[in-house]
């Protein structure tokens, strides 16, 4: 008797006026009939099947879904047709699963497939090309379903493809941070950019010379902007030819030498800790009561010490003091963040004099941006813009990782790690108990999502910057399949029995958080990481302040992240303000889910 070969089975399933629904599958085949196409040659291995699928089989759902777009474009007439195209995967048991993360798996076949140095320029290109992968390469996937399907004629790409091609829209890496020089990118002087310098360094005062020097700008421009952002009160001048942000009208701002004597029950218990301007707003509007403390190291234009890393990462700090239901409450500004060492190093020593300073500090909340871990086909997995992601203990305990090193290795990258992990696990049992409390279909709005709608009332009514949520549309998720060139992908869709997002309230998830600049720069080796320590967010290397507040002996620290881009936070600057606040309206109402405190 003749033993079944396992083969790659192409049939079709269902057809319509605008779509078109295949499946390719492995399947043994015993023997072959007249109503399928046996390959051969370099083929070989390959079936077409003419028979339509029995929609009575393969029942159970696809593993996971990815979609995205293309464009047809006629040879002859040069018209654009738009089409959906739908990928959905079943696994089998198998080794290769065993090692990686299904998604990953989805991924490398996704890339592959739609690799620009061979692209498929057809129909029949892109068939034959997911079957020949799934032969050779990918002997994980059991299954595959493809759908096609037109769209509108009203989608046309901004630029148009050449004629004959099936093009994939692509989108071109034009935008980066400013610690992305060395990529070649100019960095424009605008009114903004001098904004966003004078708000990352603040408490410290930067001076003109130095945003000139640092970005190759001419000094008259810098001066010019400065002239016109201090008549509009966005800053205000201080010694020595240095400016700084001003502040908004509510707050009350006091400038000492040192922090006055306060009598016990004005001892903050819990210190927050933020990194970005707008961050520390979010956070302020938190507060009641507030009062601000600034004591301001500035150094003379002829000092020996005269140099720009003191100017920028000087030892100036900021202090807002208040409450936060029964608990009194001290949230600093970090007075600079990036991707280097010595930024670090400086939020590490402004972490210790915080807690040198107010020793009764019991919490410790790091609050701000971070980058969203996106799943591709997982709807209850998927973190998006707006959500937030709160540090809690994955299987080894951890809720902090930072990557110091990568090397590659026959099962992709190996990476040399430091793990951080609180003594008490207090604040993160309460966060677990408000995701969980919240996680039902029940038509009451969340803690946090009353916090923010009041925030963002006291915000947009007092700060230039603009705290309401960008558009949902703006909410676009790429993955990279080139050097430079990225493909939309479609954010997955709620199965019947998933807990759908409430309108205006940020979604909570709970996962390990991951930094590192070596990861975070690249989409394999940050997919690979993330997968490997079960982090669904990424942020601006905060390992420093963490060994800072293990160092001061708290016991108790809690990171939330609120997502404003898929990297580590810094890339898409108008998610910022939003996500700033919605980390800070569930920072709240952890706060409000702490016992008052007894030692006052």
């Amino acid at each position: 008797m003749e033993t079944p070969q396992e083969q790659v089975v192409m049939t079709p399933k269902c057809k319509t006026a605008n779509s078109t629904t295949l499946i390719i599958e492995r399947r043994a085949v015993n023997k072959t009939n007249d109503k399928m196409h046996v390959a051969g040659g370099e083929h070989t291995g390959i079936i077409i099947n003419k028979e339509t699928a029995n929609e009575n089989g393969e029942s159970s759902p696809a593993q996971l879904t990815l979609e995205f777009r293309v464009f047809l474009v006629s040879a002859q007439t040069g018209k654009h047709t738009p089409e959906s195209r739908t990928l959905r995967f079943w696994f089998r048991d198998h080794p290769e699963v065993k090692d990686m993360e299904p998604a990953t798996i989805a991924q490398d076949f996704f890339k592959e497939l739609v690799s620009p140095q061979e692209f498929p320029r057809d129909y029949v290109g892109f068939i034959k090309k997911i079957m020949k992968l799934m032969q050779h390469s990918y002997k994980s996937i059991s299954k595959l379903e493809v759908q096609l399907t037109q769209l509108q004629e009203s989608a046309v790409p901004e630029r148009p493809p050449r004629p004959g091609y099936l093009h994939f829209e692509l989108t071109s890496k034009c935008s980066v941070s400013a610690d992305e020089n060395s990529l070649g990118n100019v960095v424009l002087l605008t009114r903004d950019k001098v904004i966003e310098i004078i708000e990352s360094s603040y408490p410290n005062p930067v001076t003109i010379q130095d945003i000139a020097k640092e970005h190759g700008w001419d000094e008259e421009e810098v001066a010019q902007y400065m002239a016109e952002l201090q008549s509009s009160n966005v800053v205000k001048a201080m010694d020595h030819g240095a400016y700084t942000r001003q502040q908004s009208q509510d707050t009350q701002v006091i400038i000492v030498k040192q922090m006055p004597t306060m009598v016990s029950s004005k001892q903050p218990t819990i210190a927050i800790i933020t990194a970005q301007y707008c961050e520390k707003l979010a956070v302020d509007a938190m507060i009641e009561n507030k009062e601000t403390f600034v004591r301001y190291t500035t150094v003379g234009p002829n000092s020996p010490t005269s140099d720009k890393s003191r100017t920028r990462f000087g030892e100036s700090n900021v202090y807002t003091l208040g409450n936060i239901g029964a608990h009194r409450i001290v949230c600093t500004k970090l007075p600079s963040v990036g991707h280097t060492r010595e930024a670090m190093t400086a939020a590490g020593n402004t972490t210790t004099r915080l807690l040198g300073t107010f020793q009764k500090v019991d919490y410790v909340f790091l609050v701000g941006v971070g980058g969203g871990v996106p799943h591709y086909t997982d709807y209850n997995k998927h973190v998006r813009l707006g959500d937030v992601v709160i540090s809690h203990p994955v299987s080894n305990k951890d809720v902090y990782v930072y990557c110091e090193t990568t090397k590659a290795s026959d099962k992709g990258y190996d990476f040399e790690v430091k793990h951080y992990r609180p003594n008490n696990f207090i604040l993160q049992e309460i966060a677990a108990h408000l995701r969980s409390s919240a996680s039902g279909d029940n038509g009451t709005v969340s803690p946090w999502g009353k916090y923010l709608k009041d925030g963002l009332n006291v915000l947009n009514s007092q700060i230039e910057t603009d705290f309401t949520p960008p558009s949902v549309e703006t909410d676009k998720l790429y993955m990279t399949i080139g050097e430079r060139d990225l493909i939309e992908v479609a954010h997955p869709v709620p199965q019947d029995k998933t807990t759908k997002r409430q309108e205006g309230c940020p979604r909570i998830h709970l996962s390990t958080i991951a930094s590192g600049r070596q990861v975070v720069r690249d989409d394999r080796l940050r997919q690979q990481f993330a997968a490997e320590v079960g982090a669904l967010a990424f942020d601006c290397e905060f390992d420093a302040v963490i060994e800072s507040v293990l160092g001061n002996c708290k016991d108790s620290f809690v990171i939330i992240r609120g997502i404003s881009d898929y990297k580590d936070g810094t890339r898409r600057k108008e998610w910022q303000p939003y996500a700033s606040l919605a980390a800070a309206s569930v920072m709240k109402s952890i706060i409000c889910g702490l016992e008052p405190p007894t030692n006052v």
